[in-house]
């Protein structure tokens, strides 16, 4: 019973590879949405166990057993390893509800101060110019009384010729018209319930910038303008101090920018099945399946517990 719902806190530490492997052979767009979804799915999958590894240890407290009616201890394994493993989890769920809920905070207060920085400036179909001379290019996602911007320095518009900005727009209004930032916060939140999951968020990102750049490419009909661009960008950004309004705000210069440039400079990727994507579904699988029976044998103790003939 106990062993089910740890194996879901251990099987995430096989998407960081498998996710690598996605975002470098399949389509972008596809590998975006596989890696997030089955982040977000490990993460569910983590919290819910931490929650369920709880229920020894608060049904072991005599007033918790006689609210659950219980009529006997319940029994999930060896006493002392059982309460080791339900202490363990609670300090571990305790972490993480702080840990979402610090950071949460910050990211809100960090995106409301972007939105207020460009909110009295003019914009022309979403693109709002910043008065600074560090180059810097970003997509700030929409807020819940805010729609999303585009947002380019003056010191990023003189650092390009006018076709590498076409491309560089187009690469930011590709994030906000794919909702690249409901992924990012998807791979964020996921990464701060689970050490594992932290490090699958830079290939989502990744995944993001690349299906981006991809349909940058597309709209300028010129991968290799595209890649120019992306590379020039970046390297003007590294002369200045980046601002970085929030890990949600899309970049074009964020990423590792010369795999980015080697991808354009090469034929648009077109496969949209490997074996990570695979590998990716059967771990998902995995770790859904034992959570489910884990739970449900744990609530088959319960009702044993309770003087009562488990449910099928």
């Amino acid at each position: 019973m106990i062993a089910l719902l740890l194996l879901p806190l251990v099987l995430p530490w096989m998407l960081p590879p498998l996710a690598r492997r996605a975002v470098e052979r399949v389509r972008p767009e596809i590998a975006l949405w596989t890696v997030t979804t089955a982040t977000a799915a490990l993460a569910v999958g983590v919290v819910a166990c931490l929650g369920a590894l709880l229920l020894p240890l608060a049904l072991a407290i005599p007033p918790l057993a006689a609210l659950a009616e219980l009529i006997q201890p319940l029994q999930a394994g060896p006493r002392l390893a059982v309460l080791g493993v339900s202490v363990l989890a609670a300090g571990l769920l305790a972490v993480t509800v702080v840990t979402v809920v610090r950071h949460t905070t910050s990211e809100a207060r960090r995106l409301r101060a972007a939105h207020r920085e460009v909110s009295g400036l003019p914009h022309a179909g979403g693109l709002c110019v910043l008065e600074d001379p560090r180059p810097d290019a970003y997509a700030l996602p929409p807020s819940l009384r805010r729609p999303g911007r585009i947002v380019v320095t003056t010191g990023m518009l003189r650092s390009l010729d006018p076709r590498e900005r076409e491309a560089l727009l187009a690469h930011e209004r590709a994030h906000l018209a794919g909702h690249h930032h409901v992924f990012l916060a998807a791979a964020q939140l996921a990464g701060w319930c689970h050490p594992a999951l932290a490090a699958v968020a830079p290939h989502v990102s990744l995944a993001a910038e690349r299906a981006a750049d991809e349909r940058a490419a597309r709209a300028v009909d010129d991968r290799t303008l595209t890649a120019q661009a992306v590379g020039r960008a970046a390297l003007a950004a590294t002369r200045g101090r980046e601002r970085g309004p929030s890990v949600l705000a899309a970049r074009a210069v964020t990423g590792p920018v010369p795999a980015r440039v080697k991808a354009l400079l090469t034929q648009a990727p077109a496969r949209r099945l490997a074996p990570a994507l695979l590998a990716i579904a059967l771990l998902c699988t995995a770790a859904g399946t034992s959570s489910v029976a884990g739970t449900v044998l744990l609530h088959r103790g319960v009702e044993i517990a309770q003087g009562e003939q488990p449910s099928d």
